[in-house]
């Protein structure tokens, strides 16, 4: 029997009350389709529903448009497992009125769950999450009064704590690929990421479960370079041919032969970024940069350091993002987890199992919320749940963190004159708080696996030294009691030598970092 078959067809596969393993990131190799015809199939006939979805990386556009946020309705799902949730704010919602049952699990530790299940080990053994909200003695990755089973355990292995993250049947299977063959076979050549797709595949097929395969086209058997084919036909139970608009290459762009390794473009043609807050925070954490290392650089801030390295043409940087790309410049936005020019593409798996193990030598990640311990926050703020996503991956394992983000929130307004930071509209949220609403890092399990931490904003250095938040900088033009510590809920210790910050940050020519 053919395989290939209508999209109504293998949305009627998936039962009631399955377990979904759903690949994608962000929009990126997101199989649109099947999203969109599990929101039709439940809201005119009722199902499929009662779902527990699991996926790594948040898989959507900020709007309710887009990725999981279709499958956002009362009854079709029942829980969520997910590493990234900034982008689903229909999930969110439904988390945070507890109409489902959600988990945050770390992006990494997800990927690396898949590959577990497939190959029936008795769990994912890792002391990722360790002292932050994931750890069962803290939080235990529940999201909500109605996610009460415990997914994670504490277990000592040779006098050592350690995380066991539970494994279980993976039913279901959502992927995608460019091109298959009649059996199945597929490759992904118009991709950007290969992910965790394999291992879901694998996860289901070992569970007894059904893998559904969105393509952009199906072409004749024997025409497929076996050493392209990314997911054996083997696998694969349904393949459905998708509509070209639910096949984007990622949500910012239909396709760009750049970011999946087909052509290199030259980068002279990325824009640099206007001198304000944002490039004076990226230049001051460019400067931090080590080429002879491997570096995440991770969403949000931290992603305009790549624009600064590039217009500083900082040479052989080995810039990576979880998302599997090695080399070239990481994108930003919609297109986060991509590179433009990328010298390999790895599956996510693969890359968590580097990072994880230690292989990145400096990470820089966003900035939300610090406590006085030197704690960061980016994954929850009441209603708003961000996710941990690879954060805690690779926050807990590179030696060097660089936490990237302004000193204030929601109105900030800088100026800039000769040389000098002036603050022009404080903002109202205060981002330096006495205790942080979430622990995504913590401090004290960097202090204790001695890695080397700061913290930058526009107007101010930190460090984490002794285990104590301590302030080593500040901006030309600012005064510490005023624009400093009048703005934070408590009184970091302060270096004996205090500094100015780099004054070329504060000008409208390239600093000259090369």
């Amino acid at each position: 029997m053919s395989k290939v078959m209508s999209l109504e067809q293998a949305v009627a596969m998936i039962p009631d009350n399955a377990t979904v393993g759903v690949g994608g990131f962000i929009g990126c190799g997101h199989p649109q389709e099947f999203s969109v015809g599990i929101e039709e199939s439940f809201l005119k006939s009722g199902h499929p529903n009662n779902l527990t979805i699991m996926f790594s990386a948040g898989i959507g556009d900020g709007t309710d448009k887009l990725g999981l946020n279709k499958l956002g309705h009362e009854g079709l799902l029942k829980r969520i497992i997910g590493g990234h949730w900034g982008l689903i704010p229909k999930l969110q919602k439904m988390v945070f009125e507890n109409k489902v049952e959600g988990y945050n699990l770390p992006l990494g530790t997800i990927s690396l769950m898949f590959r577990d299940i497939a190959g029936h080990r008795a769990g994912t053994f890792t002391k990722i999450g360790l002292k932050t909200f994931v750890d069962p003695r803290i939080e235990g990755a529940k999201m909500n009064a109605r996610s009460t089973e415990d997914l994670i355990e504490v277990v000592n292995i040779d006098n050592e704590e350690w995380l066991r993250y539970k494994p279980f049947p993976v039913n279901v299977a959502l992927i995608r690929a460019t091109y298959c063959d009649e059996n199945g076979n597929a490759t992904m050549e118009k991709e950007a990421a290969t992910l965790d797709s394999l291992a879901i595949a694998q996860a289901a097929k070992n569970s007894g479960g059904i893998v559904l395969l969105q393509v952009e086209k199906v072409v004749a058997n024997g025409t497929l370079d076996p050493r392209m084919v990314k997911i054996p036909g083997i696998y694969v139970d349904a393949i459905v041919v998708s509509r070209p608009e639910n096949h984007m290459q990622t949500y910012a762009e239909q396709y760009n032969p750049a970011l999946s390794g087909e052509v290199k473009v030259p980068v002279n043609s990325i824009a640099p970024m206007p001198l304000n807050e944002r490039k004076i925070i990226c230049r001051r954490a460019a400067m931090e940069l080590d080429p002879n290392c491997v570096i995440n650089l991770g969403i949000g801030m931290p992603e305009g350091i790549a624009n600064v390295a590039n217009e500083e043409g900082l040479p052989g940087l080995k810039l990576t993002v979880e998302a599997g790309g090695i080399g070239g410049v990481p994108m930003a936005g919609t297109a986060f987890g991509t590179c433009t020019n990328p010298d390999a593409i790895i599956d996510q798996p693969y890359q968590f199992d580097f990072y994880d193990g230690g292989g990145l030598g400096q990470a820089f990640l966003g900035l939300a919320e610090c406590d006085k311990d030197g704690n960061i926050n980016v994954s929850r703020f009441g209603p708003k749940i961000a996710g941990c996503g690879g954060f805690i991956n690779i926050t807990q394992t590179s030696p060097v963190v660089v936490y990237c983000g302004t000193f204030t929130a929601g109105g900030l307004k800088i100026a800039i004159e000769d040389g000098k930071l002036q603050i022009l509209n404080e903002g109202r949220i205060k981002k330096f708080k006495d205790s942080v609403e979430q622990i995504t890092f913590s401090a004290e399990y960097a202090t204790e696996t001695g890695q080397k931490v700061m913290y930058v904003t526009e107007r101010a250095v930190f460090e984490l030294l002794d285990g104590k938040l301590t302030l080593t900088e500040i901006a030309p033009g600012i005064d510490l009691e005023n624009d400093v510590l009048a703005h934070m809920e408590f009184r970091p210790a302060i270096a004996e030598n205090l500094k100015l910050m780099d004054e070329r940050l504060f000008q409208p020519e390239i600093m000259g970092l090369k």
